[in-house]
């Protein structure tokens, strides 16, 4: 399908999409229901938008900063620890490696696995690394030492995605049978198995104060689960039946953002299971690519594509604001800093490079 012919008046809710980030706030806790719901936002969230209109902001200014190579076999996620001092990479190659962003140094590899890997989660305080591989089984680091802490095993395929709780006590993860694990991260045990979908699971993540757990498959559904009981909250369905490959909450945990084969990103109201903005101009057709937020500036939208670029969208207006030139191989993962203007980019073969970008701020 073509999806430069997608009407986005049918997708998109103009009068609803003042909301973003400016808001912090988490959604109330959901109230006992014979049937379980996602809970409503909280009263007065909504700000009219004829009192919210911003003001024109600066476009970005990204430059390549470093590039950084080492990786044998194709790069499947990129991430920054959460004190921005350091950036984890995974590979086809059994190999996380451990870099400094600053100077693009490489500090350590962590191995043990004995498969490909395809996600990597840091913990909260940025002393452990889960990753995720296809010898079915999730590691945890000491990213210090380089040595395995915990070795999780439970997934009867492919372990395709892993992430921690803000707190850091639960790992969430999906596999290749189409199942959903939680993780007690002390006992080093599975205490909770979903038999979330009928495909991959592609991606999973945790809402603010992991109330939620929100996953996708190649089934083409994303399914919001309540972590406590297990139970499915509720199913969104791309446009077009269009297969959903990656997907998160919102840093306020307000609203998902997902990707899909049909070149485009879409941010959900899960609340009302409407779609309220889509992002196109990019391509992504085979591959699972991520996409992030980026707010430490202006409010990006930022995800790779299958014609070897990054690309910017500003979050409100869904305008491609910049596009980062410089690999050579399709760019499967994206990660921005959490506290500086800087973008982390990853690509498969035969670029196998990892680039870190850096915004100059306005260009003269």
């Amino acid at each position: 399908m073509d999806p430069r012919g997608m009407d986005e008046s049918t997708t998109d809710d103009d009068n609803a999409s003042q909301t973003t980030e400016d808001d912090p706030q988490i959604p109330a806790p959901a109230p006992v229901q014979s049937h379980p719901a996602v809970p409503p936002p909280p009263p007065g969230a909504q700000i009219q938008a004829s009192t919210n209109q911003a003001a024109p902001r600066e476009r970005p200014n990204y430059r390549l900063r470093h590039t950084l190579r080492g990786h044998t076999q194709s790069v499947s996620a990129v991430k920054f620890s959460p004190d921005g001092t350091l950036l984890a990479s995974c590979a086809a190659d059994n190999v996380v490696k451990i870099w400094s962003p600053f100077t693009g140094e490489l500090i350590r590899n962590l191995s043990g696995h004995t498969k490909g890997l395809s996600d990597i989660s840091w913990s909260s305080d940025g002393t452990n690394l889960a990753s995720a591989s296809d010898d079915t089984s999730i590691r945890i680091w000491n990213v210090e030492t380089g040595l395995t802490t915990k070795h999780l095993r439970g997934h009867t395929s492919f372990v395709f995605c892993v992430n921690y709780n803000t707190a850091s006590t639960l790992l969430v993860s999906g596999g290749c049978e189409g199942d959903v694990r939680m993780w007690n991260i002390a006992r080093g045990k599975c205490i909770k198995t979903l038999n979330a979908h009928l495909d991959y699971v592609t991606a999973v993540h945790f809402n603010r104060d992991a109330s939620l757990i929100v996953s996708c498959s190649l089934d083409g559904l994303i399914r919001i689960w309540n972590t406590t009981t297990g139970q499915c909250l509720k199913t969104l369905a791309e446009e077009h039946d269009a297969v959903c490959q990656h997907v998160q909450f919102s840093p306020n945990s307000k609203y998902i953002l997902s990707t899909a084969h049909d070149s485009a990103i879409r941010l959900w109201d899960y609340h009302t299971s409407r779609c309220l903005k889509t992002y196109i101009g990019h391509r992504n057709e085979k591959f699972c690519i991520a996409a992030c937020f980026s707010v430490t500036g202006g409010k990006w939208i930022v995800s790779g594509s299958e014609d070897n670029k990054v690309y910017i969208w500003d979050l409100q207006s869904r305008e491609v604001v910049q596009t980062l030139d410089g690999h050579s191989g399709v760019v499967v993962a994206v990660a921005t800093h959490p506290n500086q203007n800087m973008i982390a980019s990853g690509s498969i073969e035969p670029d196998l490079a990892i680039r870190i970008w850096a915004d100059r701020g306005p260009s003269s």
